[in-house]
């Protein structure tokens, strides 16, 4: 388990590069047979990447203690999407099957959660997200084909991208949390034009599908006091309330996108104009 603390802009504009990494970016996501785990304090969300090889894995008493719970979904819900091999989640007894690019909604009030890989040679990697939550909603699996597709950018502006949507309302019912997949097409970097910030809202990115040999610069900061973090492949990175949304890439990559805050308007963003960027 790893804390991160809230950081106001005025102590991140301060911030060297190393600091920057230190307070927003989780270099290492995903590790064979291992559970790495990120609380933070934007919106008390966590953020994991679940890894298991020749033996399943399970949040254990330092999860659940980390957000003052009997059990870490006592009061909160998870999302996950899964971008390694196959693998099963067992969840108070319910098996879920759960391929490439396939999610899984978990209600709140679920106490017992395995993670498994069908595959030792091709491990699965659970990407997950849990905050807290109000309510018990049915937990589901959410194929790939099931996620709302959307098409968004243009060519001429680089930003020519598949935008899925998984955990959204009109895909299934959650207390806040919002779960989504942008994949890039060929010749296009930017993972957003124009820029936005959603004052209401926190947001954590993975990034992957990049090379050993690419990154993708993510933008952050207010608007007219921009900062850059290098992004390598499966890495992933804090975006505050106050910050900029915005990045671009050596090459076309793939990036999942969760949310949580005061509501789940996906439309709630307040648009910067290219010309405010500084």
């Amino acid at each position: 388990m790893d804390t991160r603390q809230a950081v106001h802009y005025e102590h991140a504009e301060a911030l060297g590069a190393t600091d920057l990494r230190r307070h927003f970016v989780i270099d290492r996501m995903f590790a064979p047979g291992s559970l790495e785990a990120t609380y933070t304090h934007y919106d008390r969300m966590m953020v994991a990447g679940v890894m298991p090889t020749s033996s399943s894995l399970r949040f254990g008493p330092e999860h659940s203690a980390s957000v003052g719970a009997n059990f870490l979904l006592e009061r909160r819900e998870l999302g996950l999407i899964n971008i390694g091999g196959p693998g099963r989640i067992v969840a108070d007894g319910s098996a879920y099957d759960i391929g490439f690019q396939d999610g899984l909604y978990l209600s709140m009030g679920t106490k017992e959660i395995v993670f498994e890989s069908l595959d030792q040679g091709n491990p699965a990697k659970f990407y997950v997200n849990t905050c807290p939550a109000h309510a018990a909603l049915p937990s589901r699996r959410i194929a790939r084909e099931e996620a709302i597709a959307n098409a968004l950018g243009d060519a001429v502006t680089a930003n020519k991208r598949k935008l899925y949507q998984y955990l959204h309302p009109k895909v299934l019912p959650t207390c806040q949390l919002l779960m989504g997949l942008t994949r890039l097409e060929t010749g296009s970097v930017w993972n957003t034009m124009p820029a936005h910030t959603h004052d209401r809202r926190m947001e954590a990115y993975l990034y992957f599908e990049l090379p050993e040999d690419a990154f993708v610069v993510h933008l952050m900061g207010r608007p007219n006091a921009t900062r850059h973090l290098i992004m390598r492949n499966e890495q992933a990175v804090l975006s505050p309330p106050w910050s900029i949304h915005c990045g671009a890439g050596t090459g076309a990559y793939a990036f999942i996108w969760s949310m949580a805050g005061d509501n789940q308007l996906f439309t709630d963003m307040d648009m910067v104009a290219m010309r405010d960027v500084l």
